[in-house]
């Protein structure tokens, strides 16, 4: 197994995947789950696809049949293991280990991708940091500039790179947040980093529309991904309160990216699909 291609800049703090001490584990991909060639021949390049929902996209975009390129901050073990995943899927997964805060590791990892694959043709914005406080007083200036640097900068840069590259009939798929449209009163930047997203998806949509590129986003709600116990202290109860009375799964979201990335979503651009157990909230 070829070890990941690995830029410097790596400083920002880790927010630990290790999906395999996750009690349960998180469901990557349902056994039921039959791919139907919807991305043959495609490359996907995916933020922060070493766990959670940005495996769980990776996965089923192989069984879709697509090649996919992941970016990932530090954690070896996990994109190693979502790359097995991936080539289990008889696909290629190129790994990209480093920060996306810096531009200069932005434009690295399209350049490389391109090299690998000749071409890009879908651009998921997946990655995040989130740091629970109680209240606007604990939220630091430089916890408020990571967050936005991290969640919103980059994936402003990345599309900017990827841009030149995709033709007509690509895709963009920006991952939002339920905190983006009812709020959150302990995720005060990471909602509206998130907010910011959906006006950006939005506002790309209208802007690349002329070019045949379309621009989504996914919403997810309470999702078991390694995110939630790496911040939160307690999370027995987490998702309990929403209609469906439990938390989602990273194997009930990605399909929803992979109907985002196909040719069966050729007539929808600037949208976003909820996925957060039932919660009604506002477009």
């Amino acid at each position: 197994m070829s070890k990941p291609t690995k830029f410097p800049e790596q400083s920002q703090k880790e927010q630990p995947g290790k999906e395999h001490e996750m009690t349960p584990e998180p469901e990557i991909i349902r056994e039921s789950y039959k791919g139907s060639h919807k991305l043959q021949n495609k490359v996907a390049l995916i933020t922060g696809g070493d766990s959670g929902i940005g495996r769980a996209v990776a996965v089923h975009f192989a069984r879709e049949g697509a090649q996919v390129a992941i970016v990932y901050l530090k954690e070896d073990k996990d994109a190693l293991k979502t790359k097995h995943m991936v080539e289990e899927e008889g696909s290629s997964c190129l790994l990209l280990e480093g920060d996306i805060r810096h531009p200069e590791f932005c434009k690295k990892i399209v350049r490389v991708t391109v090299e690998h694959f000749d071409s890009i043709d879908i651009l998921v914005n997946n990655a995040a940091v989130q740091y629970p406080k109680d209240s606007i007083e604990e939220i630091s200036m430089e916890q408020l500039t990571d967050t936005f640097k991290t969640n919103i900068f980059s994936m402003f840069q990345i599309t900017k790179e990827v841009v030149p590259h995709l033709k007509k009939g690509s895709h963009i798929i920006n991952t939002t947040s339920v905190t983006g449209y009812r709020g959150s009163s302990h995720l005060l930047d990471y909602s509206s980093t998130k907010g910011a997203i959906t006006s950006f998806t939005r506002s790309l949509a209208k802007n690349l529309a002329s070019k045949g590129i379309n621009v989504n986003a996914v919403a997810p709600g309470p999702i078991w991904t390694p995110l939630i116990p790496s911040t939160f202290d307690e999370v027995s109860e987490f998702g309990s309160d929403t209609p469906l009375g439990r938390a989602g799964q990273p194997s009930e979201v990605a399909p929803a990216y992979v109907y985002l990335a196909s040719e069966d979503s050729s007539y929808v651009t600037g949208q976003v699909i909820h996925i957060n157990g039932g919660e009604v909230v506002g477009s």
